[in-house]
């Protein structure tokens, strides 16, 4: 089977405005397995073609969970604001993923520019159906979805970007400073729009010094981690065995995030509660007040693919995501999972 590989770079920058091809443009560009550059295209995207959006942040590194926790290299894709992975096609999951996009599936949006989509030719003059003879159809994007599960025939497991990942990215080290200067370049760092010089230049210095943290925070947690010592921001719990409070919280309710002190004495050495853990990301949303987004009742494996039932629950709160403050400055921006016992009802 042809490996199918992306045309040149668009340069996308974060904040410019794209539109997603047409499924036809989309499906010419995948392999049998519905990946371009190993990359899939998942079914739950093909409701965003034809439209607009803006690009959040570039894709040029993100974390991998799958095996031991890195950053990776990421070439030619973009995160577009808000559109998240719903599940639809992958057992109703509901970890809410950033979709990746590569830049082959979408196109810049220059003023005066008028889509396909908005353009009606005669019968006559229309193209001939530019799905006959695909590699890839609507179909093969379903079927590619899932895959038998060798350990117990007769079920099966599910293939998404987050168990792909791997396989369309590559290793990147810490001290690797070409990231942080694509961090600077793409505008991910960006805290508004510019409208004048000065503000511009503004802008660039806070994203220098922000990857000077980033990269201070980082050297210190190293060597501290090769000396067995407390890294930064430290967060360790002393139980042996953590509380459980149920909330049956619902999406739409509001609820305030506990204090950091009163997180801690839910949590066990590792920082967990019930196997989940409060990572040093979350740090910056105690005392926030928040609307619950969904319960968390299930989500596919990313290391197994297999759907992995929660045994205890979980919330996701809105626009409560991972901003790697602490984690190299990922684009990522993974969804935080929150367990009752560290939320307040507010009424």
């Amino acid at each position: 089977m042809a490996h199918r590989s992306s045309p040149d770079s668009l340069g996308l920058l974060a904040g410019e405005l794209v539109e997603v091809r047409s499924r036809e443009e989309i499906l010419s560009t995948l392999d049998q397995n519905g990946k371009l550059d190993s990359m899939p295209f998942m079914a739950e995207m093909l409701q965003y073609c034809g439209k607009r959006f803006r690009v959040s942040k570039r894709a040029d590194k993100t974390c991998d969970n799958i095996k031991q926790w890195s950053l990776r290299r990421v070439k030619n894709a973009v995160h577009l604001t808000g559109l998240r992975c719903d599940g639809a096609s992958h057992g109703n999951c509901d970890a809410g993923c950033l979709l990746f996009w590569n830049e082959a599936w979408l196109k810049k949006v220059d003023p005066g520019f008028v889509s396909a989509s908005q353009v009606t030719l005669p019968a006559s003059e229309s193209s001939p159906d530019p799905r006959s003879g695909l590699a890839c159809t609507e179909k093969h994007l379903l079927e590619s979805a899932l895959r038998p599960d060798p350990s117990a025939p007769g079920n099966s497991l599910y293939m998404c970007q987050a168990t792909e990942l791997r396989e369309f990215t590559s290793h990147l080290y810490w001290w690797d400073l070409r990231q942080y200067f694509r961090d600077i370049r793409s505008r991910n760092l960006r805290r508004g729009i510019s409208d004048s010089k000065s503000e511009e230049v503004l802008e660039v210095v806070l994203s220098f010094l922000e990857v000077v943290r980033s990269l201070l925070i980082t050297a210190f947690n190293k060597v501290q981690e090769l000396r067995s010592g407390v890294r930064y921001p430290h967060i360790e719990g002393l139980l042996d065995t953590t509380p459980t409070l149920e909330l049956n919280l619902q999406r739409g309710e509001f609820v305030q995030v506990r204090t950091r002190d009163e997180i801690l004495a839910t949590l066990d050495r590792n920082s967990k509660n019930r196997g989940l853990l409060f990572d040093s990301e979350m740090v910056r949303y105690c005392g926030g007040t928040f609307r619950v987004l969904k319960r968390v009742n299930q989500i596919v494996d990313e290391r197994t693919g297999k759907i992995m039932k929660m045994k205890s629950s979980c919330i996701i709160l809105e626009g409560v995501a991972c901003v790697s403050e602490y984690h190299r400055l990922c684009p990522r921006a993974i969804y935080h999972y929150w367990r009752e016992a560290w939320l307040r009802r507010v009424e």
